[in-house]
């Protein structure tokens, strides 16, 4: 799908998180910009979450409190591979019994992440302003519930914060 408007991601995003269950685990790559962060935070807002959610960059992981379940918010740029994941702990979250965990830049810790997710590619389009955006269940993530995200984009006209 297209997106020209940063509105239209955070109304995707907004859905998502609407439809997020505990234990579930998101990876969101892309380029530097191309709205990883925009996406997850409209994904919180739809788990419920008040209040800012900044990126993850410096402190790789900020955990945030929805109405139903937390929202584990991996940024994994800055880190050197799996064994760095594993030496800080972190790979407990992932995925999280008591909530759902995004994850910006998974390849930087490819072998820590789980066989079943869900993959959102999102990619600058060809006239460098709108972003393509690619959602793929893996290893047996629920695709029936990656239709139902998009049924509900379909009738979703607002992003919550407009």
């Amino acid at each position: 799908m297209v997106f020209t408007t940063e509105k239209e991601t955070q109304r995707l995003g907004y859905c998502l998180g609407r439809c997020l269950r505990a234990g579930d685990v998101v990876l969101l790559t892309g380029e530097m910009g191309a709205g990883k962060s925009v996406l997850t935070r409209a994904a919180a807002r739809g788990l419920g979450v008040e209040g800012p959610v900044p990126s993850p960059t410096f402190t790789i992981l900020n955990i945030h409190e929805g109405h139903e379940i937390r929202l584990y918010h991996f940024d994994l740029y800055r880190i050197e591979g799996e064994d760095a994941l594993y030496e800080m702990g972190l790979e407990e979250y992932i995925p999280a019994q008591d909530g759902a965990s995004l994850i910006e830049w998974p390849q930087m810790a490819q072998e820590a992440m789980p066989e079943e997710h869900l993959s959102i590619d999102i990619r600058y389009a060809q006239d460098g302003m709108a972003r393509e955006l690619t959602l793929t269940p893996m290893g047996g993530f629920d695709a029936a519930r990656v239709q139902h995200v998009l049924k509900m984009l379909e009738d979703c006209d607002e992003y919550p914060d407009d």
